[in-house]
């Protein structure tokens, strides 16, 4: 076992600010509904990558499965208890308007292509630049506080970059063969004290992604179950989602099945290569890292890993913060309400900032 040293709060943040300063790799992170911090230092700043899986350590992997893995080393493992103070009531701001019709033309193209029978469903998205007014540190303890039932992380390599997210969903999660895993989609605005009511759009959508992960998963599995669809709220929006779970058979590995599930349809889309390869002609950006996964390998016992898909993350870069803000495209969408749906998704992480 690799057991987490204690430490307290003020000295895990303390050696942060150090790694930060110095160029040195770390992943920060605390699970969903948890109470407890976990770090993991890298004590140089090489570039390692993760070749099956087998490693152990801190994984942040990219949206192209062609690219490698980035692997911190734990070096260090630490823990401390983390208590959110509750948040500041977030200041959405004003949206910003500019970017619409590229992203609506973005939209109508993926209908298009939809209807030529090429795809069942693409995910779509795009990125805003806003200036960093907060420390990396202040904005992970930000996203902490407001989103406790997301996995929040920041990371660092010097070779990589600055991220930080709280997401909502989880890629997938192994111990002793058992799986577990989710398949999410469809996005309404959270209203006070109101249920979302979901369209025919949503339902479709959300079946569509629970079957092609079943299918996904079918040869790597002694059986699977899919619990019913239920509504699950992040933050200041709802989401359809089922958990799915099984048992692997005897000879399949982690990565295996890693590589079946990822990219997911919530990120990627239906027929996964082709929805992949409309999304890198077609977007206006390189994702890198956004709706990659990152998590655990094997940190607690060998064979055990906690990965989660990288949404509603922004990448902090020469005192600008992106953030990436996307929905799922089938042939019932409206290009307008999906421009909607993005300026909602954006107000998570503007109001952060």
């Amino acid at each position: 076992m690799h057991c987490p040293e204690n430490k307290k709060l003020q000295e895990i943040f303390d050696r942060i600010e150090t790694c930060l300063q110095n160029g040195l790799p770390f992943a920060i992170y605390r699970k969903p509904n948890d109470t407890e911090l976990l770090a993991v230092f890298q004590s140089n700043g090489e570039l390692v990558f993760s070749t099956d899986f087998s490693e152990k350590g801190f994984v942040f992997a990219p949206f192209d499965k062609e690219d490698e893995a980035v692997l911190v080393r734990p070096d260090d493992f630490w823990k401390g208890a983390f208590n959110s103070e509750n948040p500041n009531t977030i200041n959405n701001g004003a949206l910003d308007e500019s970017g619409k019709d590229v992203h609506v033309n973005l939209v109508k193209n993926g209908i298009k292509e939809i209807q030529k029978g090429r795809l069942q469903k693409v995910v779509l998205s795009r990125k805003i630049e806003v200036p960093l007014t907060k420390s990396p540190i202040n904005i992970f303890k930000t996203l902490l506080a407001k989103y406790p039932n997301a996995f929040g992380y920041l990371f660092h390599h010097p070779k990589v970059g600055i991220w930080c997210g709280a997401t909502p969903e989880t890629l997938v999660k192994v111990k002793n063969k058992e799986l577990l895993t989710m398949a999410l989609a469809a996005t309404l605005p959270y209203k006070k004290e109101e249920r979302p009511k979901w369209g025919s759009k949503e339902i479709e959508e959300q079946q569509m992604v629970s079957e092609y992960i079943g299918d996904k998963l079918a040869h790597t599995m002694e059986h699977l179950e899919m619990d019913e669809v239920e509504s699950v709220r992040a933050g200041n929006l709802w989401h359809l989602r089922s958990e799915i779970r099984g048992t692997m058979l005897p000879n399949i590995k982690t990565m295996e099945v890693v590589m079946a599930l990822h990219p997911t349809p919530a990120v990627c889309g239906i027929p996964t290569e082709e929805a992949k390869q409309f999304i890198q002609s077609n977007e206006t950006y390189q994702r890198t890292y956004y709706t990659g996964f990152l998590g655990e390998l094997n940190l607690g016992q060998q064979g055990e890993t906690s990965l989660y898909v990288n949404l509603r993350c922004m990448e902090l870069k020469d005192g600008t913060a992106s953030i990436f803000v996307g929905g799922g495209i089938t042939e019932a969408s409206d290009p307008e309400s999906e421009w909607i749906e993005t300026q909602n998704k954006s107000k998570t992480m503007l109001g952060i900032l």
